[in-house]
């Protein structure tokens, strides 16, 4: 296994919490459909879905990608944020992605999973 340098892999990509989408969102500058939210986490509905329900489901804590993660517990409160809401909510069958670096298709870089369901998923994806 090869040691990973989050902070020099995508450095081209850091932004203060102040010009963060998702910051702004979390703090109401931003209006969102929010579905979910507690201390930690909080999930709203993608503005351009892939699936008939397209959730994303993000840390409050500003976090760059999956990558820059420092924290184990915030790993489990985003997912086990993610499994709460699919039992509760009757969804039994998912998908969950998180893109990490624009090469994988992170566009918001502020952490965040998807939570997709309603529709059958082939794979290998993309």
């Amino acid at each position: 296994m090869t040691s990973h340098d989050p902070s020099s892999a995508n450095a081209i990509h850091t932004q203060s919490p102040a010009d963060c989408l998702f910051c702004k969102l979390i703090a109401g500058q931003i209006p969102a459909n929010i579905v979910f939210q507690n201390d930690h986490v909080l999930a709203f509905t993608d503005i351009a879905p892939k699936a008939p329900t397209h959730l994303l489901f993000i840390p409050r804590q500003h976090v760059e990608s999956l990558a820059h993660v420092q924290d184990d517990a915030l790993y489990a409160q985003v997912f086990s944020a993610i499994r709460d809401f699919a039992s509760a909510n009757g969804i039994a069958h998912y998908r969950v992605i998180c893109n990490t670096g624009a090469g994988a298709g992170q566009t918001v870089f502020h952490w965040h999973a998807h939570l997709l369901a309603g529709r059958a998923f082939e794979w290998p994806p993309g």
